[in-house]
């Protein structure tokens, strides 16, 4: 579709839920060059204020009526599928946030309804943007800690109120499968998982979980909203030592490997790696959801293609409910 925006002018975006995470989309797109916010939408009004001068219309038809290009649909989960669909049928270029729809099955249709419209298809995982990420995967294509032995992710934190239809994996989780098949470039082969009810609600509020993508590289994940601490961090181990990136403060570090020799016998014994130099890098700290949205832009105009694509979001997805089962079942899910 690139030779519709040949021309260079700004993307007519319509975005559909002005709730949490579509209050902020709405000030990025206006923000970022070469996309014009014409038209917003959500069932229970704007309760943020996020639309200006803008009328609020109640459902995605008023977003297409108004002669969009291109659409973040940033609703509930539950309602990702008919949106999205909608918008494909539409002809409408769109972003959904994570996760793509609220199934596995749904996702497949939504994935399978833009490739065949030929449209520009992606799904929100703004987690690829951060700048520590970002740093991260560089390094790591780089070849930098050499052949990579396991990936792990801790994100924990106190219970946000703005979740209702999810529990912690389908909210949280898949943010943390997304980066691990990213960050290492290979999907998952198998899954084992024990999730845990502390807090009242019908859904998880824990979960972990441990694995093994395609290239025989192990994962592990520690996720809740239990913790009275905010924690983000992907930790990334190889042949040369560890990475970490704090995605919270926005850090990369590089723990290397040791090469001084130890002369206290009982430690050099140990037949495995010793404590080396620490090394904190310096990196761009753009605003996640800003180059998440400038990546989006991009692909519709076919200049770039850097978006998480539909084909990924089903993929996590597909993690996900196999998270879900292995936690009911006990037993791991290959994939």
């Amino acid at each position: 579709m690139a030779e519709d925006f040949a021309s260079g002018a700004p993307l007519r975006v319509g975005l559909i839920g002005l709730g949490s995470m579509g209050r902020h989309h709405a000030r990025v797109i206006r923000e970022t060059e070469g996309m014009d916010l014409v038209a917003v939408a959500d069932p229970g009004g704007d309760r943020f204020g996020v639309a200006g001068a803008l009328e609020v219309g109640s459902d995605v038809e008023w977003l297409i009526d108004a002669g969009i290009e291109a659409a973040m649909v940033a609703v509930p989960t539950v309602y990702h599928e008919e949106v999205a669909l909608r918008l494909a049928e539409a002809g409408v270029h769109t972003m959904v946030e994570k996760p793509i729809a609220h199934d596995v099955a749904a996702g497949r249709r939504v994935a399978q309804a833009f490739e065949e419209a030929g449209l520009t298809g992606a799904v929100g995982y703004v987690e690829r943007c951060n700048p520590a990420i970002v740093a991260l995967r560089d390094k790591l294509a780089e070849g930098f800690l050499g052949e990579i032995y396991q990936i792990q992710t801790f994100r924990q934190g106190p219970f946000p109120a703005r979740i209702s239809d999810v529990g912690v994996v389908k909210d949280l989780a898949t943010h943390d499968v997304d980066l691990a098949a990213f960050v290492a470039g290979s999907p998952y082969s198998s899954i084992y998982a024990r999730t845990t009810h502390r807090s009242g609600r019908e859904f998880e509020d824990m979960v972990v979980a441990t694995g093994q993508l395609a290239d025989g590289t192990m994962v592990g994940h520690t996720v809740n909203w239990l913790s009275p601490f905010k924690e983000r961090r992907t930790v990334v181990t190889g042949e040369r030592g560890a990475l970490v990136a704090d995605t919270l403060n926005i850090d990369l570090t590089f723990y290397a490997n040791g090469t001084v020799p130890t002369e206290w016998d009982a430690v050099a014994a140990f037949r495995g790696v010793s404590e080396g130099d620490i090394t904190t890098y310096a990196i761009p700290k753009r605003e996640p959801l800003r180059v998440e949205q400038e990546r989006f832009r991009d692909a519709v105009r076919g200049v770039s293609d850097e978006v998480v694509s539909m084909a990924e979001g089903v993929h996590t997805l597909e993690v996900v409910e196999a998270i879900l089962s292995a936690a009911a079942d006990g037993q791991a899910v290959q994939l």
